[in-house]
């Protein structure tokens, strides 16, 4: 069988937009139809960056890999192309993203070596983010703030950018960052100006200069290295003016400028803090005032104390709570109800109460037209619908009876 071999265009040319070319294949990709072409300048998903998108006739090129076997570039396509010619267009919005990702993140990662001697040891372009793995434990901010700067010095010195393939031995004559441990004795080198030099088979703009501009997003620790998401030209301008935005937003609607800014909001979560010990001290207050007032108006039946009671503002947490405390006070058999936007039931006994929860709680969610619920002979609890406070009362009102029933 022949050997099929597609050129690659966009290793001479990442400017290359439109192409003409020979169907060599067609074939069906995971249920997508797929052709090979003599010749393409779409970029296949490889060494960290995404494929090309774009046409080939009518057909939507909607992704572009590697054929693992022979090396070839398969086009997968939302439709059948039944031609053996094909004009093909490249979306250039997409490709020439990626270029400014690309040369920028090869910019800093050799910023990173000449600052703090960081190597990189992983890559990856997404439709969001742009990120390499550094090998270190940690940076400084004043580390990571100069290998910015460094990186765009070089972008703004609009350096040339000059893709080459040499020999492996030629290779080994060059200042290159690493030499790829790959098949094959020629390699395609990417040069920008005197600053580095190293393998990759990526597209990359002509100069510099079109980069426009690398931002440092975050740096985080991630196993034995560090993860450095940046983003570059276009997409660092959209950064930017996303965060302009909410920067505006914020110090117009906190009457400060943007310089204090942060201590503004440390305030207000400070004072958001505060306010919410206070509250829950008030909360737990306003819970045992309501246990006093529940005592004092129980009335036994015989030897037991059935509280049954709907509350409306109550977090059903307290409830919880209360409920926990007051089986441990005595003789208690407690029929809780919440109403609202979702009405709730608890219903709880002192261990020393006869009586079966779990058998209160489905005839009492019947009432409210639910089913949701369950428990043991102790507690039970159960969740329905929205009601009203008459709605619950019903509820308990039913369970009450039964509970009287199982007293002795």
């Amino acid at each position: 069988m022949q050997q099929l071999i597609s050129e690659r265009l966009y290793f001479n040319d990442s400017y290359l937009k439109q192409f003409k070319a020979r169907v060599l294949e067609m074939l069906d990709v995971a249920g997508k139809p797929a052709v090979v072409l003599d010749r393409s300048c779409f970029y296949p998903t490889s060494g960290g960056q995404p494929f090309d998108t774009g046409r080939l006739n009518n057909a939507r090129v909607i992704d572009v890999q590697v054929r693992a076997e022979d090396g070839v570039v398969l086009h997968i396509l939302d439709q059948e192309l039944w031609e053996q010619e094909v004009n093909g267009q490249i979306s250039w919005s997409r490709r020439f993203d990626h270029m400014q990702q690309h040369t920028g993140q090869h910019i800093l990662s050799q910023a990173f070596i000449q600052v703090a001697e960081a190597q990189t040891v992983g890559f990856h372009l997404s439709d969001d983010n742009c990120t390499i793995d550094v090998d270190r434990q940690d940076l400084t901010p004043a580390q990571i703030s100069q290998t910015e700067q460094l990186a765009n010095d070089v972008v703004w010195r609009n350096e040339p950018v000059r893709a080459y393939v040499v020999t492996r031995e030629q290779a080994q004559k060059l200042r290159l960052r690493k030499i790829p441990a790959v098949d094959g004795n020629r390699l395609r080198l990417i040069e920008i100006g005197k600053f580095d030099l190293t393998a990759c088979g990526g597209t990359h703009v002509a100069n510099t200069g079109e980069v426009g501009l690398i931002k440092i997003i975050r740096v985080e620790r991630r196993r034995d290295a560090l993860r450095v998401t940046f983003r570059c030209g276009q997409r660092a301008l959209n950064d930017y003016r996303e965060k302009n935005t909410v920067v505006n937003a914020l110090t117009s609607e906190l009457t400060v400028g943007y310089w204090d800014l942060e201590t503004s909001v440390v305030k207000l979560r400070d004072e958001a803090k505060n306010q919410g010990r206070l509250a829950r001290k008030l909360q737990s207050q306003v819970v045992e005032m309501e246990m006093e007032r529940l005592i004092q108006a129980a009335k036994p039946y015989k030897g037991v104390y059935i509280l049954d009671k709907v509350f409306v503002d109550m977090n059903p947490g307290d409830l919880r709570k209360m409920a926990a405390t007051l089986v441990k006070e005595g003789k208690y058999l407690l029929l809780f109800g919440l109403a609202g936007d979702k009405s709730q039931l608890l219903f709880a006994r002192s261990p020393e109460v006869a009586g079966e929860m779990n058998q209160l709680i489905k005839p009492a969610l019947q009432v409210l037209g639910s089913a949701s619920g369950g428990g043991n002979a102790e507690l039970a609890q159960g969740g329905g619908p929205a009601a009203t406070v008459e709605q619950v009362e019903q509820a308990l009102k039913r369970a009450r009876q039964l509970a009287q029933a199982q007293i002795r």
